[in-house]
Parts: C-alpha cells; sequence; structure tokens
C-alpha cells in the first residue's frame, strides 16, 4: 500500500494506537499530523519519522481543534483517536466526570468529524476514522460514563457515513478490545489500588476479558485502520469493526 501525496491527521497520536496508527501511516508514505496536550511524547513520536509532524491540542476544546486542523490544511486521512477512560461505578457518576468523558469522548470526536467532512468533501475523497472501543457496542461495569460516549461517537459515525457516502469519504469505527496503552495502564494500576492484587494479576485480570486471553497489541488497530485507508476501502463505509479477538 502506498498513501504517498496523502495528509493524515492524529489525535492523541503521542502515545498508544495514536501513535502505532500515525507510524503506519507515515511508512506507506503519509504526511502525518499528530496531535495531544502533552508536547513531550508528540516530539518522541515525531522523531521517529519525518513524515510526521505534531501540534499541541486540546481535543476537549473547540477552537483549539479548529486551529490544529486549519493548519493541517488539505487533510484526506482523520483519524480520531484521542479520548480518556475515568471510571466511576453509574451510582457515583457525577456531572463533573460524566461532562469531562463527553468533552473528549464526544464533542471533541464530533468537532475533528466535522471538521473533516468540510475539508474532504469538496476535494471528492477522504478516510474518517473514529476510535470507538467494545465497550460502545455493549456495557460493562464501572465505566458507565466511557461506555456512554464510546456508543455515542458510533451514532455519529453512522449519521456522517450516511451524509458522505455518495462523496468520496468514508466514516469508520474500530472498536478495540484492551490495548496495553497508558489508558489501559491506568486502568491496571487503579485495580492494584484498590484490591491489592499485583500488577501482573490485574493485567491478566483484563487479558482475560479478551476471548483470546491476551491484550491487543497496538499495531493489531493500526493495521485496522490501515485497511481503511487503502485500495479497496470505498465500499467499507458506516462500519463499527470490533478489533477484539472474537470479544462482542
Amino acid at each position: 500500500m502506498t498513501l504517498s501525496g496523502k495528509r493524515a491527521f492524529v489525535t492523541g497520536g503521542g502515545t498508544g494506537i495514536g501513535a502505532a496508527i500515525a507510524l503506519q501511516l507515515a511508512e506507506a508514505g503519509a504526511d502525518v499530523v499528530i496531535t495531544g496536550r502533552r508536547e513531550e511524547p508528540l516530539i518522541e513520536t515525531a522523531a521517529k519519522s519525518s513524515k510526521i509532524a505534531w501540534h499541541v491540542m486540546d481535543a476537549s476544546d473547540e477552537t483549539s481543534i479548529i486551529d490544529a486542523m486549519t493548519a493541517a490544511d488539505d487533510i484526506d486521512i482523520m483519524v480520531a483517536n484521542a479520548g480518556i477512560a475515568d471510571t466511576s461505578p453509574v451510582a457515583k457518576i457525577t456531572m463533573d466526570h460524566w461532562r469531562k468523558v463527553f468533552a473528549t469522548n464526544v464533542e471533541g470526536v464530533m468537532v475533528c468529524t466535522r471538521e473533516a467532512v468540510r475539508q474532504m468533501v469538496p476535494r471528492g475523497w477522504g478516510r474518517i476514522i473514529i476510535v470507538s472501543s467494545v465497550a460502545g457496542l455493549k456495557g460493562a461495569p464501572y465505566i458507565g460514563a466511557y461506555s456512554a460516549s464510546k456508543h455515542a461517537v458510533l451514532g455519529l459515525m453512522k449519521s456522517a457515513a450516511d451524509e458522505t457516502m455518495t462523496k468520496g469519504v468514508t466514516v469508520n469505527a474500530i472498536c478495540p478490545a484492551y490495548v496495553l496503552t497508558e489508558l489501559v495502564q491506568k486502568g491496571i494500576d487503579n485495580i492494584v489500588e484498590k484490591t491489592g492484587v499485583t500488577a501482573e494479576e490485574a493485567t491478566q485480570q483484563l487479558a482475560n476479558v479478551n476471548p483470546f486471553k491476551r491484550l491487543i497489541e497496538t499495531d493489531e488497530v493500526a493495521a485496522a485502520a490501515m485497511w481503511l485507508c487503502g485500495p479497496g476501502s470505498g465500499a467499507i463505509t458506516g462500519q463499527a469493526i470490533p478489533v477484539s479477538g472474537g470479544q462482542v
């Protein structure tokens, strides 16, 4: 596959899934802009490829997103990956917790998608990929706000796909199970703190949720994103694609 001449924009691109996607896009020849709140991981990831540039951006702030996407200009591939995964049992969800999760996971994704559609439709080609979660396909304990946010972006994805279906733009979502990223590591640390199990035991608890009893690799999620950008992908739109080892 070659994506030479294509320009990609990846939110949350400094670490984890976003970094893996950015590096694979760059390897395929795309010019990639990665964004995130923290400068250091952006610099570290961009240093791995001359095809990657970076821009500090707050994925919960509309103005910050618009500024970054305007600076990137002529975006062909937009990957809305940035997200937060704060946890709470439903009975203890506060409005501050709920709004914080939705500001990044839903409102930020909406702005990224809206701006990408505005750039792509006039040019007649584009690939929009939203990183949701298996939590967007089913609920799970202690992640009520997170799961609701990931369900919400699937509705956004399907509507955007319907609107752009005849305009050369595809809109899809990837729904990973547990992937060993900074977000999941925070979850592991939380389990250790609250239950007293070892880090290894906590990691295995999460791995056991996946039917094949291991955590998903970031490169496996990135490979799904690459497939949605590659030759023959134009007929795939409006889909929520699990990358979960059989978990649905």
